[in-house]
Parts: structure tokens; C-alpha cells; sequence
């Protein structure tokens, strides 16, 4: 009797204890549930925090990009610009916010000067230097006088600057008011073209070599005169070089076609012939290169 007795006192005595330590893990079990809660909470938190501040900054970029944008925009000029009998239309279109193709048209004396670029590469590194080689052509003109000049000058400046430069090409104009003259100057730019009001089509090929290449580099000036009804149209490579779906280049054919087309219209009238013409050449493929666009038109009498 004795030895059931403790048999069975040692049993309950084994079924307690077992109890207690099933209860007692149990609980440090919850205990510890809890505590990975709270600690995946937290760093949830933290990554939600991490995640706005990075929206905030992305979103303050877009809004400083943008605004630089503007202003390179206004740098840029009048997207219209009218002295009679002459009308100046242009305008730049970007891959990206910045572009590195520029438009520059402003008033000397009793001429008007305008100005195309093409700075290689795309977006904030092309944008930057935009102000310096606009600032540049500015100053230049105004002081020296004659695109050719100026443009031998910035040459030389952008090569004292010891820099890695991107490649720059440069077309510089001034158009005489009274006289109708335009005396011009390519550094290494894709010829402007004058189209006759007669349908006869001119290449304005006369400059230099591509900015900051060559130390010794020589420009020429050249010149011509915009009777009535002709028209003046400059471009960057990037219209006559955008593509199609298959590969094919919108190319100098068409783009002149396409002004051709535009005969009778005013300046805005064959600017928008002709990026017309080129966005519906490429279709769905997208741009690959900044464009820019900058006509002159004599208006008939």
C-alpha cells in the first residue's frame, strides 16, 4: 500500500511539474510573439519614414529640375519674335529636362542675331553648359561684331578652360533689318537652309570646324540676302537624325520637304511642318536626341 501510494504521489508529482514548465514556455513563447511584433513594427516605421523622405527629395528634384528647365527655356528667347517685314520662330525640345541643344535670339543695334547649338550629350551635364556657351555668344558678338569672329573667339575660350568639353557646333546669324543681309557663320552645325520663295532650295554652308577641338581652328563668314517670301530654316542633327520603327533616318530630304510643304505659311506655320513631320516619321519609336528648331521668314509684301 505504501509503495502505491508513493508511486502514485510521485506521478502527480511528475504531472505537475510538467504543467508548469508547458505553462511557463507557453507564456515566455507569447512573450517573445509579442516582442517580434513590436520590433517588425518598428522597422516598418523606420522604412516607412525612409521611404517619404526619399518621395520628398525625389519629388524636390523633379521640381528643381523643372525649374531649371524654365529658365533654360527663357534663355532660350521669344518662341515668336516679329519685326516687320521679318518673323523668327523656334523652339527646343528636350529627351530629358535639360537640353542640350539651344536657341539664342536677341537685338543688336538695328540687327537681329540668333544663334544654334548642339551640345553633346543630354540632360543636366549638357544643361550646364548651356549658360556658358550662351553667355559666351553674347558677349562675343557684341564686342567682335561678325559671327566668324565670335565664333573664333569662343573657340579659343572654351580651349583655355582645360576642361574635358563636350563637343559643341554653333550656328551664328545676323540679320541686317533694313537691308534684309544675313551674315552667318557654321562651326561644324548641319547647314541652315534658305528656301526660295521662286521653290529654289539653298545650303548655308560656309563656318569652320567643330568648339573646342581645334587650337588653330579658322571660320569664314558667309552671307545672303532673304527676299520676300523666302524663308530661313536652322536645325539640330537631332530632327534630321531621328529614326523610325525600322531603323531609317528622317534625314535632310524630308525635313526639307516638309518646309517645302509649308510654303505660304508664317515662321511658326513651317516649324510645326516640320516637327510635325518628323514625330509622325518616327511613329512610336521614341526620341533619342534633344531637337531644335529656329525659322526665319521674310513676309511677302
Amino acid at each position: 500500500m505504501e509503495n502505491t501510494l508513493q508511486i502514485r504521489g510521485r506521478r502527480q508529482d511528475k504531472t505537475w511539474a510538467h504543467e508548469t514548465w508547458a505553462h511557463g514556455t507557453g507564456a515566455s513563447g507569447h512573450a517573445g510573439m509579442l516582442s517580434g511584433s513590436a520590433g517588425t513594427a518598428r522597422r516598418n516605421r523606420v522604412l516607412e519614414d525612409q521611404l517619404a523622405t526619399l518621395r520628398r527629395e525625389h519629388d524636390d528634384l523633379l521640381r528643381t529640375m523643372y525649374e531649371a528647365a524654365q529658365v533654360q527655356r527663357k534663355l532660350c528667347g521669344p518662341r515668336v519674335l516679329r519685326r516687320q517685314p521679318f518673323e523668327i520662330a523656334s523652339e527646343i525640345f528636350p529627351v530629358r529636362h535639360l537640353s542640350g541643344d539651344f536657341i539664342s535670339v536677341f537685338e543688336l543695334g538695328p540687327d537681329l542675331v540668333f544663334a544654334l547649338g548642339d551640345i553633346a550629350g543630354k540632360g543636366l551635364s549638357a544643361g550646364m553648359w548651356f549658360t556658358h556657351v550662351v553667355g559666351m555668344v553674347r558677349l562675343q558678338i557684341e564686342t567682335l561684331g561678325n559671327p566668324a569672329a565670335a565664333l573664333s573667339a569662343i573657340n579659343r575660350n572654351l580651349l583655355l578652360t582645360h576642361l574635358e568639353l563636350p563637343l559643341t557646333t554653333l550656328l551664328i546669324g545676323r540679320l541686317n533689318l533694313q537691308t534684309a543681309e544675313v551674315t552667318y557663320c557654321s562651326a561644324g552645325h548641319p547647314p541652315a537652309l534658305v528656301f526660295r520663295n521662286d521653290g529654289h532650295v539653298e545650303s548655308l554652308c560656309a563656318g569652320g570646324p567643330v568648339l573646342g577641338v581645334l587650337a588653330g581652328a579658322c571660320f569664314a563668314n558667309g552671307q545672303t540676302t532673304l527676299r520676300t517670301g523666302d524663308t530661313l530654316l536652322g536645325y539640330s542633327d537631332g530632327i534630321a537624325e531621328c529614326r523610325n520603327e525600322k531603323g531609317a533616318e528622317f534625314g535632310t530630304e524630308r525635313l526639307a520637304a516638309a518646309a517645302q510643304a509649308s510654303r505660304g505659311s508664317n515662321a511658326s506655320g513651317t516649324l510645326f511642318s516640320v516637327l510635325g513631320a518628323a514625330e509622325d516619321f518616327a511613329g512610336s519609336r521614341s526620341r533619342e536626341d534633344d531637337m531644335a528648331v529656329i525659322v526665319v521668314r521674310r513676309a511677302d509684301d
